[in-house]
């Protein structure tokens, strides 16, 4: 399968500003910009840029960044999901994973989050794509929002929402681990029907698994 991206902007207003949203942006262009030193949510802002960076180059991987002048203040990352993973146990070209999305803490609460899924949709070729995201509890910023657990799980899903992802029913044994986890879904409009039906064994692989070892006895 030949990955095209094309890339798209968006200006937007801000209590702190203007902002522009791009991408995807590949990794020449990110260079050129500072990648800012409260990006840390999942490593050392060093060390994510070196990851955002990487993930550019790879033919699936997409960068959609927030920036004020060349300072990037947000991001969202899109590959395919790690060899390691469940969901990457049918190596489903059409499959790729929101991986990463984050905002610095001073521009949280404007929709930067929204609107960086939003610019990723504007690229006609995600229409090709199966996209998933998958949610934990424990990675939620909890104390630094003061929000429970179902209230974040309420602003995740309307940020989600924004980029046409929904949460979606799986057998997969980390989300079912605990009711405020789930898995986002958005499929393109132009994904065959044979790959959705895939997606759908993947979903509930346990069950799926578990009749092909009946069906073996």
């Amino acid at each position: 399968m030949e990955h095209i991206k094309t890339s798209h902007s968006s200006k937007r207003e801000t209590p702190n500003g203007e902002i522009v949203i791009e991408g995807p942006v590949p990794s020449d262009e990110l260079k050129k910009f500072h990648f800012h030193e409260q990006l840390t949510a999942f490593r050392p802002a060093h060390k994510q840029f070196e990851a955002l960076l990487s993930i550019a180059d790879f033919p699936e991987g997409r960068i959609i960044i927030a920036r004020t002048g060349d300072t990037i203040i947000g991001y969202v990352t899109y590959l395919h999901p790690d060899p390691l993973e469940r969901w990457s146990e049918f190596d489903m070209k059409d499959l790729v994973e929101l991986g990463a999305i984050e905002v610095i803490p001073k521009f949280r609460g404007a929709k930067v989050a929204s609107g960086l899924l939003k610019v990723s949709m504007m690229d006609d070729f995600m229409e090709n794509y199966i996209i998933i995201s998958t949610e934990y509890y424990w990675h939620w910023d909890l104390d630094g929002t003061r929000l429970s657990i179902w209230d974040y799980r309420k602003v995740m899903e309307k940020m989600m929402a924004a980029g046409g992802l929904l949460p979606a029913p799986t057998d997969d044994p980390e989300i079912i681990s605990h009711p405020a986890n789930c898995l986002m879904v958005r499929i393109g409009k132009n994904v065959p029907e044979e790959s959705v039906k895939r997606f759908d064994k993947l979903r509930f692989l346990q069950r799926y698994q578990y009749r092909n070892m009946r069906e073996g006895l």
